[in-house]
């Protein structure tokens, strides 16, 4: 993780991103990108376009603002030996972030989030939530600041074994980054229920086909997956969440939704998601 991209807009939740990815870069020796990503009012009118484009001294305003904020926040948390870089970009927000993460060749992202419910979960979703669906690469997703050791990483998973193991790379990637500990969980809820008999013996089959190390199994009885997951790793004590997600898009995010999705906008502690390769 020597590439670490913070899109960064000043909130809270954005400042907290930012110190928390200071952390890991101190830890990798790596280094930071602080990028804040400027939305620009769409323009249909052919006339008002061509004024627009001649705007530079708007723009020159809003880099050297934003220059300036950076700079605060760099020589308020910035540790020695860390390195960080900042850019100012203009467009849509997770479409400017997938593209400088390509570009970059950005090993993960992390972002603040304020979360969202109700109507805006369903019609407009959050900025991280939108980065989550449609990131090349990992994604950690904080609100609060998270201070002291990555020790135990929650994991969920269906315990199918087939096309996982690009998932399944990230995760140990992540768990030797930290040096964690990772907890498997299979939610067993009454739609989709087993004997626990049985999904511990699945959740022994996946932990050696995988070649897990330093882990534990649990199945946990809820009725719905993603409160499940919140409820199990807040009563571990869980430090982290990982999981994999389809990156669904359109229609088909509309219809099915996303569990990852879900679980960045509700829970509390970092979420790490990775879209996995099919």
């Amino acid at each position: 993780m020597k590439k670490i991209l913070v899109p960064c807009d000043f909130s809270k939740p954005a400042i907290n991103a930012f110190r928390f990815a200071m952390d890991m870069a101190l830890k990798s020796k790596g280094v930071v990108h602080l990028v804040n990503v400027i939305e620009l009012p769409a323009i249909h009118d052919p006339i008002i376009m061509p004024v627009m484009a001649f705007e530079k001294e708007f723009f020159k305003e809003l880099r050297e603002k934003t220059t300036g904020e950076f700079e605060k926040l760099i020589h308020r948390y910035k540790p020695s030996g860390v390195t960080v870089k900042t850019d100012v970009l203009f467009g849509h927000p997770a479409r400017m972030i997938g593209e400088f993460a390509r570009k970059k060749g950005i090993d993960i992202i992390v972002m603040g989030s304020h979360g969202a419910s109700g109507v805006r979960e369903y019609i407009i979703g959050s900025n991280a939530e939108k980065v989550v669906r449609s990131a090349t690469v990992p994604v950690l997703v904080t609100k609060n600041y998270y201070k002291g050791a990555i020790k135990d990483i929650v994991f969920p998973n269906t315990l199918e074994t087939e096309k996982q193991e690009d998932l399944i790379r990230k995760v140990k990637d992540l768990q030797a980054f930290f040096r964690a500990t990772v907890h498997i969980l299979y939610v067993n809820t009454p739609t989709n229920f087993t004997a626990d008999s049985i999904t511990f013996e699945r959740l022994k089959q996946f932990a050696k086909k995988f070649m897990f190390k330093n882990y534990t199994l649990n199945v946990y009885n809820y009725p719905f997956e993603e409160p499940g997951i919140i409820h199990f790793t807040n009563g571990m004590k869980g430090d982290l969440i990982a999981m994999g997600t389809h990156g669904r898009k359109g229609l088909a995010h509309f219809l099915n939704g996303s569990l990852a999705e879900d679980v960045v906008n509700h829970a509390n502690c970092p979420i790490w998601t990775y879209v996995s390769k099919k």
